[in-house]
């Protein structure tokens, strides 16, 4: 079941959402004061808030901000308000989404529906990544091993990326050459692939003479594991 929670001092709407999503396996829990509700998302876990900007005691602006700055949850704005300044200044406090009021209760659903399977994608590979041994990024053309930057050669960097981005699967001599510019005939000719190869498990490998991540597989290439 899915859980939201909405801040809403407009009560018949409230309830006439609540009776509505509740078709769809969505459990509404309503907050008429702001104040209660964020106390409330400190005791109990929600998957998504949708907030009204006009509230009484506390700006629903300034409702978004602490949520966004407290809290990983997506949130749907529901609003009168007309002011294409509240929506740009909502989405930019980190509101995923803006449903000026009135809208259709199905349009909601749909909202709802969109941003939280974006939402647990994103969190999904979010933790894929977190329980990796080496991390990968490619603009600013770094990798990490344990959360820490290896301090990698052009040539290191080109290899590793390349073989990090074909995790288990064999990438051969001949893919590096021609995946890898700074690689020049020289470098296949001298046999220096190898000698790269050897300077990285240097930096990643806790034993070098037994990679458990870059892995030479004889007659074919090399494979990288983690």
């Amino acid at each position: 079941m899915i859980k939201i929670a909405m801040i809403e001092d407009d009560l018949e709407l409230a309830d006439v959402l609540t009776q509505y999503l509740k078709q769809f396996n969505i459990k509404v829990t309503n907050y008429e004061e702001p104040f209660l509700a964020l106390s409330s998302l400190k005791l109990e876990k929600f998957d998504l808030i949708i907030l009204d900007l006009t509230l009484p005691g506390m700006d629903g602006l300034d409702v978004c901000k602490n949520i966004v700055d407290e809290f990983n949850i997506p949130i749907i704005i529901s609003s009168a308000r007309s002011d294409i300044t509240d929506k740009v200044t909502a989405l930019k406090l980190g509101a995923d989404d803006y449903l000026p009021k009135p809208y259709d209760p199905r349009e909601l659903e749909v909202r709802i529906q969109t941003i939280l399977r974006r939402f647990n994608q994103s969190n999904t590979k979010d933790e894929e990544s977190n329980l990796k041994t080496f991390t990968l990024d490619e603009e600013k053309r770094e990798i990490k091993k344990d959360g820490k930057h290896l301090k990698l050669t052009a040539a290191e960097y080109e290899i590793l990326a390349l073989l990090i981005k074909r995790e288990s699967f064999i990438v051969s001599r001949d893919d590096i050459f021609e995946n890898i510019d700074i690689l020049n005939s020289d470098y296949e000719n001298s046999g220096s692939l190898a000698v790269i190869i050897n300077r990285i498990r240097s930096k990643i490998e806790d034993n070098p003479k037994e990679p458990k991540y870059l892995q030479t597989i004889r007659g074919m290439g090399y494979k990288f594991i983690q």
